[in-house]
């Protein structure tokens, strides 16, 4: 429970199921979140608009403006803003969808509340401040990381990458030449509660190899360590 001065987060449920909603709303806010309600993508927007929230929880199939098209607007207006899927489904297509329209989670319903919470904390801790470093330019090849800008280009051409795609980007180029395991790169990427979700690496570097390599069946920068994890190309 937060303290009584703390500030409290605030939290934008966007689903349709009024059962749900009702159900979130009244967990996540006596586990002291400030929580905000829409029942449909359009009314999700207008409140986002009205409000500074924290994170979004966001149900993928809903009337109207879809789950899908409501993220991909939410991460135009709102890139840092913090957005976790709620779904029925699991399947690794729905989870590259997710991701590539801006989500930085997925949860499959039934969910159980701890590990949803868990993850919204661990959302919202990584989308906070931190302490400002000097300026870091890392280069490899025609890559190209500026960690003061978050700019990534290739060659001359700027490579425009969602949050946890320049996260990860960012995390192997930091280690260039050494390979990172699976689970190092989840905790770094997505936070402590991670660490089996290897579908999200394997959704997160496709895209990366599709907007970074010549070749993505050929990559010459993200490499796999078959069974470890990932490596960038040392210079």
């Amino acid at each position: 429970m937060p303290l009584k001065n703390e500030r409290k987060s605030k939290v934008l449920v966007i689903e349709d199921d009024a059962g749900i909603r009702e159900s979130l709303f009244a967990t996540l806010g006596a586990l002291g979140f400030a929580v905000g309600e829409a029942s449909n993508g359009e009314e999700g927007l207008t409140r986002l608009r009205m409000v500074d929230y924290d994170a979004v929880l966001l149900d993928i199939n809903m009337p109207g403006m879809g789950g899908k098209e409501t993220c991909r607007r939410i991460f135009q207006n709102y890139p840092q803003l913090p957005i976790i899927m709620l779904t029925v489904r699991n399947e690794e297509q729905d989870i590259v969808e997710a991701l590539d329209a801006g989500a930085c989670d997925y949860v499959t319903k039934p969910f159980q509340m701890g590990e949803l919470t868990a993850r919204l904390r661990a959302a919202m801790r990584r989308t906070q401040p931190s302490t400002p470093k000097p300026q870091t330019v890392l280069a490899i090849g025609e890559i190209v990381l500026d960690e003061d800008s978050r700019r990534v280009t290739r060659g001359a051409e700027e490579v425009h990458l969602t949050p946890k795609e320049y996260e990860t980007l960012r995390f192997l180029m930091e280690r260039a030449g050494r390979p990172v395991r699976h689970d190092t790169l989840l905790q770094s990427v997505w936070g402590p509660v991670y660490g089996n979700e290897r579908e999200y690496l394997r959704v997160i570097v496709n895209q990366l190899r599709r907007k970074l390599e010549d070749d993505p069946t050929q990559p010459a920068y993200i490499l796999t360590e078959n069974h470890i994890g990932y490596r960038f190309r040392a210079e």
